[in-house]
């Protein structure tokens, strides 16, 4: 019998803005599974694969972390948990879990770090294509509730423009507080704002 392998990749970790975002994917073996790296793929090209890959796995599962508990856990810890739910998701049981990356979660079941996994591991490249998809779609929904920021492009990642975009507006509720330029934002906007605890831009 082919062990059951499920792939594990995040998204999200460098960005200032959002959660991060863990998906865990069991290819089914027997199929043509010619997945590479999510960042190799144009947008267009991932957002199709992604929905063959929801169509075609023998299962496929999301864990997100919030900015909270991002700020609150610190971002390594965050994205474990994220992992872990990922694979907790899962509505078939793996008997094999292979991350990207040098560390693995604390899970129920055997699992392997692999460094370029997402090169090696066809289900570790299609757990990041859904990975990617999903985030790029939410940071779409908060470039909607906030377009000054710029969302859209940068991704949340700490751009220039999104730099710029913290200091012209403040914090927004889904930044994460812990990152030193969101933390930076947020002392040099209460000196500008005398006598307010608040911060603008929240929501």
């Amino acid at each position: 019998m082919t062990e059951m392998i499920a792939g594990v990749d995040e998204v999200g970790r460098g960005p200032l803005v959002g959660p991060v975002v863990a998906a865990a994917v069991i290819l089914d073996p027997s199929a043509d599974n010619p997945y590479r790296d999510s960042k190799k793929l144009s947008a267009s090209k991932r957002v199709k694969l992604a929905e063959k890959i929801k169509a075609e796995s023998l299962a496929w599962s999301l864990g997100l972390a919030s900015a909270a508990e991002i700020d609150a856990l610190n971002i390594l810890n965050a994205t474990m948990l994220a992992m872990q739910r990922a694979v907790a998701g899962l509505w078939r049981t793996p008997q094999l879990v292979r991350v990207d990356g040098n560390r693995c979660p604390d899970l129920a079941m055997p699992a392997e770090a692999l460094i370029g996994g997402d090169d090696a591991e066809p289900a570790i490249a299609a757990a990041s294509i859904i990975a990617k998809v999903t985030r790029d779609a939410w940071m779409a929904g908060l470039a909607v509730r906030h377009p000054e920021y710029g969302f859209d492009g940068h991704k949340g990642y700490p751009t220039k423009a999104h730099l710029a975009a913290l200091m012209a507006h403040g914090v927004t509720a889904q930044h994460r507080r812990s990152f030193a330029p969101v933390t930076r934002a947020l002392g040099a906007r209460s000196e500008r704002i005398p006598g307010t605890g608040s911060v603008e831009g929240a929501t």
